[in-house]
This record gives structure tokens, C-alpha cells and sequence, in this order.
């Protein structure tokens, strides 16, 4: 059996990396009183705090246009899995997070949403060393109680990684 000190001798300096984000009181308190569109591009212009979860991603919003938004990502190591590529669950993520905005931004005032289901189809696999991904997600429909949306994640040389189809419940009070 293998002394576990002398296995992670040969591991290296372990790595870091911070997380820092700001309360989300702000935010949560403005999503009611603006319409998605107006929240997400106060998110964009830095006029709202990003949420939490963006922080913990290092992931920013690129355009934010009405139906259609587009989240900014460079991915490194810290998202590895064990197999030296980029963890689906992040890509998954953001995939979300992109449809689901594509949805808020065609939202009015007071009203959210929150996703039903997801489909993920994974393309080619992420390494960090293939720049920033752009995921855009797109609204497809959004009717009185139910959404459809989908989103598309790009390596930095524009090959597709990543593809996702979702279900929204929304308009929600």
C-alpha cells in the first residue's frame, strides 16, 4: 500500500482559485420592479451585482438582446473531471442559464420563470486551453404558462461543444 503523503509528493503545489460575489439582496430586490430585459442588461452594465452562481463560474453576460442572450466563459482546470476535460455539469450550467435568460429577456416586469426540463447533447469534449465559450441561448416560444428555449455552446474557435433544448414554467408572480 502506497503512503498517501508520498503519493501527493508527486502531485505538485496544489492550485487556487477565489470566489468572491456580492449579497444578492440587491438583485433579488430589483428583479420584481424592472422588466427581464431591463434586469439583465443592468447585470451586463455592472448597474446590478451578477448573481451568485455567476460569480462561482467566472461567467459574464455578452449581448443581451430581446429572445436571444449570450454568456461568456473561459474555462481551466478547477472544472476538470477526471478525465482531463471540461465537467459536463458546468457546460450544463450554462446552457441553462443562457435559455433560461433568452426566456427572462422577453419577460415583463414581475415576472419569472424557472426550468421544467432539460436536454443536453454533448458534441466534442472541452479542455481549457480552447478559449473563451460562447454559450447563446434562444427563445423559442414563450407562452402563459410555458416556455421553450434552447442554447448553443462555442469553443473559442467556434466549433459547437455543446447543445441544449428546455422547458420553461413561466410567466410565474
Amino acid at each position: 500500500m502506497t503512503d498517501v503523503s508520498d503519493a501527493r509528493a508527486s502531485w505538485g503545489e496544489p492550485r487556487t482559485r477565489a470566489v468572491t460575489w456580492y449579497e444578492p439582496l440587491a438583485l433579488t430586490a430589483a428583479a420584481p420592479t424592472m422588466s427581464g430585459l431591463e434586469l439583465l442588461r443592468a447585470i451586463r452594465d455592472g448597474e446590478l451585482p451578477p448573481p451568485p452562481i455567476a460569480s462561482l463560474f467566472g461567467s459574464r453576460l455578452g449581448s443581451v438582446e430581446p429572445g436571444e442572450v449570450e454568456f461568456l466563459w473561459t474555462p481551466d482546470e478547477s472544472t476538470y473531471n477526471p478525465m482531463g476535460i471540461v465537467h459536463g455539469g458546468v457546460m450544463c450550467t450554462l446552457l441553462d442559464s443562457a435559455a433560461g435568460c433568452a426566456v427572462q429577456s422577453t419577460l415583463p416586469v414581475g415576472i419569472g420563470y424557472f426550468t421544467i426540463e432539460i436536454k443536453v447533447s454533448y458534441l466534442k469534449p472541452l479542455h481549457a486551453d480552447r478559449g473563451e465559450v460562447s454559450v447563446v441561448g434562444r427563445s423559442l416560444q414563450v407562452g402563459r404558462r410555458i416556455a421553450f428555449a434552447e442554447a448553443f455552446g462555442r469553443d473559442g474557435a467556434g466549433e459547437l461543444v455543446a447543445h441544449a433544448t428546455t422547458s420553461l414554467a413561466a410567466p410565474t408572480a
